[in-house]
């Protein structure tokens, strides 16, 4: 049927059965009769014939437009599975934020490089919330679906938290029992530009907003996180970037019976954010699926040190 649909779209394009089928290198004759099996097979008259010139139906018109749709996601699709054997190359632009690229994405880049040699990357590591298209970016990471429609969105991973702090800062002063002790603590906080920032916390049933303060605020988690390792306060932080602090009894959990979140009814899911092309690039679909697979190896390492609620 395709076949069909490219001859009766060529029939349009040009006005006539033999220019089209000059273009074809087939006979008018040809050409005529593949747009007559097309009508049969749909059931529907798509141009009215006359000796002068050609003109659509209502329903040719209606589904012409739906044709060029089809043909165009129909060469995609085989231009895509013409490449799914052959080695995957080009350049991958990626924009992740700060701390999510420094500790997951970039230690995972020389073994991805090392499996596609003829692939190449360029990252950028930023907070703010880059427009891909403007940009020119391939892939972004980002916490939170996307509210654009027009783009594709895979969850990498649901960011659980942790409240915790260096075992010196714990030493000096009473570690919290409840949400509400924060008050007393130096609370070393993520920027989200409000005038007061609120931690919540759940138990059960239970769910408590607190108010916290403190003397260090940043847009980025990596600056909050030494802070914390050397002594500066309670951060609260995805679990991804504290486990290896935790194992090497940099850090410690507080408050490990209630469920923390620095969102209100959301952990914050990361998401890998492209633009909404079905059929991915072949270096953008196999550095999704090569990310996807290393962060559930991750997942799977913190579930069994029963270090993930």
């Amino acid at each position: 049927m395709l076949n069909l649909i490219r001859v009766f779209i060529k029939v349009i394009e040009l006005g006539s059965f033999s220019k089209a089928g000059t273009i074809l290198n087939m006979a008018p004759s040809s050409v005529a009769r593949n747009v007559d099996n097309l009508e049969r097979e749909l059931g529907v008259a798509l141009i009215k014939r006359s000796t002068r010139r050609l003109v659509l139906t209502e329903d040719g018109s209606q589904f012409l437009e739906g044709a060029e749709k089809l043909l165009t996601e129909a060469d995609q699709l085989k231009a895509s599975m013409n490449q799914v054997n052959q080695e995957p190359e080009g350049v991958l632009r990626i924009s992740v934020f700060e701390s999510f690229g420094r500790q997951i994405v970039s230690p995972l880049l020389p073994e991805f490089l090392q499996q596609y040699p003829k692939i190449k990357i360029e990252i950028n590591l930023d907070n703010q919330l880059v427009d891909l298209n403007r940009e020119n970016i391939d892939l972004g990471i980002r916490i939170g679906r996307p509210a654009d429609s027009s783009l594709r969105a895979r969850k990498l991973l649901t960011n659980h938290t942790w409240l915790c702090a260096s075992p010196d800062y714990l030493a000096q002063r009473p570690s919290p029992i409840r949400p509400e002790d924060l008050a007393n603590h130096n609370c070393l906080i993520l920027s989200q530009d409000r005038q007061r920032t609120y931690w919540y916390f759940k138990k059960d049933k239970k769910q408590i907003k607190v108010p916290v303060q403190g003397n260090l605020c940043s847009k980025g988690g990596t600056p909050l996180l030494e802070a914390a390792v050397n002594g500066g306060g309670i951060v609260l932080m995805s679990q991804w970037m504290m486990l290896d602090l935790i194992n090497a009894n940099k850090l410690r959990v507080c408050l490990p019976d209630w469920e923390p979140s620095l969102h209100q009814d959301s952990s914050g899911e990361v998401y890998a954010v492209y633009c909404g092309n079905k059929h991915l690039r072949p270096v953008l679909r196999v550095f999704i699926d090569f990310l996807v697979k290393k962060i559930e190896q991750r997942l799977s390492n913190l579930k069994a040190t029963n270090k993930l609620k």
